[in-house]
């Protein structure tokens, strides 16, 4: 008889026969039963599930015994090679059933050879240790069955090295290219359409949904579920690949392969060279035009800089040179014909950003010190996305462990357009009741005073001295993070790690080993971070994470919703920041015999009448404005018994 993924992840199951430390769970349970009415309905199904559910073995275990083709998306690349590597296998093994699965990545994660073989012969080099990497890739290169870069250690991932060695959908040869039949991207969209389970992420779904560059246009139709895991991301992922952008690396890359591919051809166009370079110093110029100071804008804002306008001409001008030098040229061989493609499409990107772009749609550009990028963002993805949910016969699976506002799914609905879908939540199992406290501490002034960010390391400190360190301090700016750095550094007496120092993978593993040290982050550590046991003991968020009331972005919808008679802040800017309150929150607690303290700043949660809002979508944590409370729980007082007995509810 068929065997329920209730019974599967109960007591008597597999699972628990052959996992050391499987413990069943109702929740888990219960949310398995759930997708696996939905995958058999072909319905569309939302579920959040707290820290400790277990949500990936509730979707993997329907997922797998259903016999249907399952596309699953993860919000990072880390998340998808973990749940392919580790997670799959173990429920695969457990079941026994035949199951095949691939994992499928964007193209700029896999060696590309031709691109390698360029690179070696053009030899840009400036350092050693790039020619010392290069010969490493060429090593591995000779190896490897799959072509993953992630493969290769010890090349930091932002290597400009890895940008010259991969593809891209613009400067790829296709079925010209020498290499084509031991192509790693193509192999990997072999075995995808072949596969019964295939595991993507969310940046490489929407980019081949919204501008089928990514090649899986093929594999989407014929699968019967997708499932979404982190899907809280879905919303902003989706509304840049529903969009448009135009960067400066795409400009001098473009400038960079067509001088590649004019010596590689030999074109004869003596024009294109000065074209090229042309172009590279009128995007260089351009940027210089904004000025020193990294900026982020709506488009509509530029109306009265003259210098802007005056560079932008000028860059239009020499892109559409460019263009028309490279279209003389495109006959001389397939790269140069890559290359005018490219020029036209980014051209047509150029004059759409900022001459036509629609009325539903938000121009927007950001500067970093060296680099630009415009954006065209719509204002509403959830009628585009809509359309494919609500196409064709498939099962539609939504999960994280941030859906929810105070309960309701209202609003992560109203973004994708899934009013119509049915709902499931699922609290966290652990004992936050007796694990947990949550400090907000009295007298801070309000986030706007000038002197905020001081105070709050002041009432930080006490707090770092009673928990011995082991904390995170995540920040909603890095201005906030530059100046909490520089005040700890002179009085902290445990290790300090801050956010840019080193890379993430690099910071966690010091703080994991250190045992006592605190460290500093910003947006990128708020979620995806996970650090068990007593490492971690102490969480301090310096203030609710509301977005920028400058960003371009949020100031178009909100003024959209208003001329619509709705409340942008209570429709978007809350819960928007409610979800990133709980992701940051979500740190703390990440095992069963975790305990920590939580230190919300913030003292609109007490003095505002939408700070219930965020506390009714934390987890059920005593509160409580006295020191003292937390001293006494880390400790440094009476028993931890009669310290939870004199919390104050606030």
């Amino acid at each position: 008889m068929p065997v329920s993924s209730k019974d599967i992840l109960g007591s008597d199951g597999p699972l628990a026969e052959r996992l050391d430390g499987f413990t069943p769970r109702p929740a888990q349970q219960e949310m398995a039963a759930r997708i696996e009415q939905a995958l058999a309905d072909y319905s569309v199904f939302i579920a959040e599930s707290g820290t400790g559910t277990g949500k990936t073995f509730a979707y993997l275990v329907p997922a797998l015994l259903s016999g249907k083709k399952i596309l699953i998306s993860t919000g990072t690349r880390h998340l998808q090679d973990q749940l392919y590597h580790r997670d799959l296998p173990i429920i695969r093994n457990a079941l026994a059933v035949p199951v095949t699965t691939a994992l499928l990545k964007g193209r700029a994660n896999y060696l590309c050879r031709h691109h390698l073989d360029r690179t070696e012969t053009e030899a840009r080099f400036t350092g050693k240790r790039d020619q010392s990497n290069l010969v490493r890739i060429r090593d591995w290169a000779g190896s490897t069955k799959s072509g993953d870069i992630a493969e290769v250690s010890g090349i930091p991932e932002d290597s400009d090295l890895w940008s010259q060695v991969t593809s891209t959908a613009d400067n790829c040869l296709g079925g010209d290219c020498s290499y084509y039949d031991e192509c790693f991207v193509n192999r990997a969209r072999r075995e995808a359409l072949a596969a019964d389970v295939v595991v993507v992420n969310h940046h490489l779904f929407f980019a081949d949904l919204a501008l089928r560059e990514e090649g899986f246009g093929q594999l989407l139709p014929g699968v019967e579920a997708v499932i979404f895991d982190e899907a809280h991301q879905l919303e902003e992922i989706a509304s840049n690949f529903f969009g448009q952008s135009l960067s400066s690396h795409q400009l001098s890359s473009l400038c960079r392969d067509t001088i590649a591919e004019d010596i590689k051809e030999h074109s004869g166009i003596r024009e294109l060279p000065s074209a090229a370079h042309a172009l590279e110093k009128a995007a260089a110029d351009f940027r210089l035009a904004f000025g020193v100071e990294p900026r982020r804008d709506a488009w509509s804002k530029l109306e009265n800089a003259k210098a802007v306008h005056a560079a932008l001409a000028g860059m239009k001008s020499r892109l559409t040179s460019l263009s028309t030098v490279l279209d003389a040229a495109a006959a001389k061989g397939q790269g140069l014909a890559n290359c005018a493609r490219r020029a036209s499409d980014l051209l047509d990107r150029l004059l759409m950003i900022s001459e036509n772009s629609p009325a539903d749609y938000v121009a927007w550009f950001e500067t970093t010190a060296r680099s630009f990028t415009l954006y065209l963002t719509p204002l509403d993805i959830a009628a585009s996305f809509r359309q494919y949910t609500s196409a064709g016969k498939k099962a539609w699976i939504f999960t994280s462990a941030t859906l929810a506002i105070n309960k309701s799914f209202s609003y992560f609905q109203a973004q994708l357009g899934l009013e119509e879908a049915e709902t499931g939540l699922w609290d966290s199992p652990f004992d936050y009741a007796s694990q947990t406290m949550l400090y907000i501490p009295p007298g801070l002034p309000v986030p706007s005073a000038p002197d905020y960010t001081d105070c709050v390391i002041d009432a930080a400190l006490p707090v770092l001295r009673a928990s011995r360190g082991r904390a995170f301090l995540l920040f909603t700016s890095h201005r906030a993070l530059k100046f909490a750095a520089a005040k700890l550094r002179d009085v902290l007496d445990y290790p300090l790690l801050v956010q840019g120092d080193a890379p993430r993978s690099e910071l966690l593993r010091r703080f994991r080993t250190a045992g006592n040290a605190v460290l500093l982050g910003t947006g990128s550590f708020w979620e995806g971070v996970d650090v068990r046991g007593e490492a971690l003991s102490c969480v301090i968020i310096d203030k609710l994470p509301f977005a920028s009331p400058d960003d371009p972005v949020l100031q178009a919808r909100a003024g959209a919703m208003e001329q619509a008679g709705r409340s942008p802040f209570m429709e978007y800017q809350l819960p928007e920041a409610v979800i990133a309150l709980k992701q940051g929150v979500g740190r703390l607690i990440r095992d069963e015999n975790d305990r920590g303290v939580l230190m919300l700043c913030d003292p609109r949660l007490l003095s505002k009448g939408y700070g219930r809002i965020f506390l009714a979508s934390l987890p059920p944590m005593p509160v409580t404005k006295r020191l003292e409370d937390v001293e006494q729980f880390f400790g440094h007082g009476p028993s931890k018994r009669k310290a939870r007995q004199k919390v104050s509810q606030v």
